[in-house]
């Protein structure tokens, strides 16, 4: 359900809120009853904590920013509560290994938990005062709205761990159809003109939002540029990598080239070669690389690929005159319209369990005809992750930006096959460290309009 439709009259509205909890809580057991029990201590990436963590950190986020924070009550399990309040972004193995937990719950205890904490959640969101502007936390249900939005991105993130697990170690669902390797729509590009363009939003005009979002930021002129209508295609990437681009400094920054070397990979992630062949490593098994689907990459990978082309990467407010600006000048909700997202938008809200053709939703392109910004692989932008002129923490989670803020991590737009629905929203903001591999992330091409007249 979109959150939207939980604020009547700027007051939460409990049934939808209760009906979205539940909903939400079923789907996250739905993603670990995919997995086979042996599993649950495993790290499927090894810079974050194990399988164990996101099942308890779910429900200990809930009770820490709704019934902490919210509405000042006790929580469930302290020792608990403190043990699964934050993952961890590394920067290295030295630095994950220090964040190290030996010794995690056994699953019952962490499954008690939850089920405790859903009681106490469920009771408190069908009596108590959900909305009060004279408590920060409150203030437009903000604790209501930061506890449901926290587990639907956490669903993303366990798609991620899932991901890189073994086919054996996951529960196939029946009726899965092999992928289809189309080909491709031919690339080509689409010159964008100077206009404005609307970063951000106001905290009015929607009923919430994360404190990245917050305050509306207006560049009153974007200057022409040319993007690519499609995403770069495992088939586009492939060419990068028989022309030796793994292999030649030169493409790629100084920190990239020693973050690569360090790595020593020299394809994607999501890429495995296998008898001479590339495959592609799918969430329930491999299969022939599907050339016409985006190619998922680190800002490193993305950006060396694009200084190959002669190109760039585009920046965020460049995306948003993309996806959200019209030849007219005016600016949309989303890229295909004001109308809410469906089926017919784009390869999101958990429809398929990997991308899709580019190009296989024409009635989500934008204004401009450019494909595929909302859904099917988020998108990197070459801006560097920071608040917005006047930003301010959040109340209900005051360390969800801040902490990031660091010149390290790159602002991600659109969403992916695996994005909730309500997240998709103009103005919210994704963003990951540029060597980050693991996440759903495509890439288009950009240039300055000048350099190709």
């Amino acid at each position: 359900m979109n959150v939207t439709n939980l604020i009547n009259k700027n007051v939460v509205d409990r049934k939808s809120a209760i009906d979205s909890y539940l909903n939400n809580r079923r789907h996250t057991q739905m993603l670990f009853d995919l997995l086979q029990p042996e599993t649950y201590y495993d790290k499927p990436i090894p810079l974050r904590h194990p399988i164990v963590f996101y099942e308890g950190h779910i429900p200990a986020f809930s009770v820490n920013c709704f019934l902490r924070k919210g509405l000042g009550q006790a929580g469930i399990n302290h020792d608990l509560e403190i043990l699964f309040a934050r993952g961890i972004d590394p920067s290295d193995f030295q630095e994950a290994n220090r964040a190290a937990i030996k010794t995690w719950p056994e699953r019952t205890t962490v499954q008690q938990y939850a089920r405790e904490a859903d009681q106490v959640i469920l009771e408190m969101l069908a009596s108590a005062t959900l909305e009060d502007d004279a408590k920060p936390a409150l203030c437009r249900g903000q604790s209501v709205f930061t506890m449901l939005e926290h587990e639907i991105m956490h669903q993303e993130t366990l798609l991620y761990m899932w991901h890189r697990l073994s086919p054996d170690q996951k529960k196939k669902p029946a009726n899965m159809e092999p992928p289809r390797n189309e080909s491709a729509p031919k690339p080509t590009t689409v010159h964008i003109p100077a206009g404005k363009t609307t970063l951000g939003s106001q905290l009015d005009e929607i009923p919430f939002g994360w404190d990245n979002e917050f305050p509306e930021f207006v560049i009153d002129e974007v200057p022409a540029f040319e993007i690519d209508v499609y995403n770069v295609t495992n088939q586009d990437f492939l060419d990068f990598i028989e022309a030796g681009g793994y292999l030649n400094s030169s493409l790629w920054s100084q920190a990239g080239w020693r973050r690569l070397q360090a790595t020593q990979r020299l394809h994607p992630m999501f890429w495995e070669r296998i008898s001479n062949r590339w495959m592609w490593r799918g969430m329930f098994g491999l299969s022939p690389l599907p050339h016409s689907w985006p190619v998922y990459v680190t800002h490193d990978e993305a950006a060396a690929y694009a200084r190959w082309k002669g190109q760039r990467l585009p920046t965020e407010a460049e995306f948003h005159r993309a996806a959200y600006g019209t030849p007219n000048g005016t600016e949309q909700l989303h890229p295909w319209g004001e109308a809410e997202p469906s089926k017919i938008h784009g390869n999101f809200d958990f429809r398929n369990w990997d991308p899709v053709s580019v190009g296989s939703y024409p009635a989500g392109a934008s204004a401009w005809g450019v494909h595929d910004l909302v859904g099917n692989g988020w998108e990197w932008t070459s801006t560097v992750f920071n608040g917005f002129p006047g930003f301010q923490t959040m109340a209900s989670y005051p360390e969800y930006s801040s902490d990031f803020f660091d010149d390290d991590h790159y602002v991600v737009k659109g969403a992916s096959q695996a994005t909730g629905r309500e997240l998709i929203r103009r103005s919210f903001r994704n963003w990951f460290r540029p060597d980050y591999p693991y996440m759903y992330a495509s890439f288009r091409c950009t240039s300055d309009a000048e350099s190709t007249q």
